[in-house]
């Protein structure tokens, strides 16, 4: 089994995390399914939950990143608006660059733990 060091990028909003790892993972979920509770499902994670972190990066967030539709002849459903794209994009640019910036010490790193 190899080891896997890596870093994980979060921002902060005060006490509360604006985007990390999990939530960025989410938004791309809304993108895929449309809907903030199949996000959820897809995640493992209770409707509840998803909907707690949704609602936790739009109130950290100037505009919201996640724009509820509701329901009608199709359903209700949900879409990552053009600012939450924007933000979703410079944080995985953040976690690439910084990734990259650092993979030399993570790889020492790796070798001083344990296997």
């Amino acid at each position: 089994m190899s080891k896997a060091v890596s870093i994980k990028i979060r921002f902060y909003n005060y006490d509360v995390v604006a985007i990390g790892p999990g939530k960025a993972d989410l938004l791309e979920a809304v993108q895929q399914y449309g809907s903030i509770s199949a996000a959820g499902r897809a995640m493992g994670m209770s409707y509840k939950r998803a909907w707690d972190l949704v609602n936790a990066m739009n109130s950290s967030f100037n505009k919201p990143l996640v724009e509820t539709i509701k329901g009608g002849a199709h359903g209700g459903g949900a879409v990552v608006t053009t600012f939450g794209q924007s933000v979703l994009g410079l944080y995985r640019q953040i976690e690439q660059k910084s990734a990259k910036s650092v993979e030399h010490d993570l790889a020492a790193i790796s070798k001083l733990l344990k296997p």
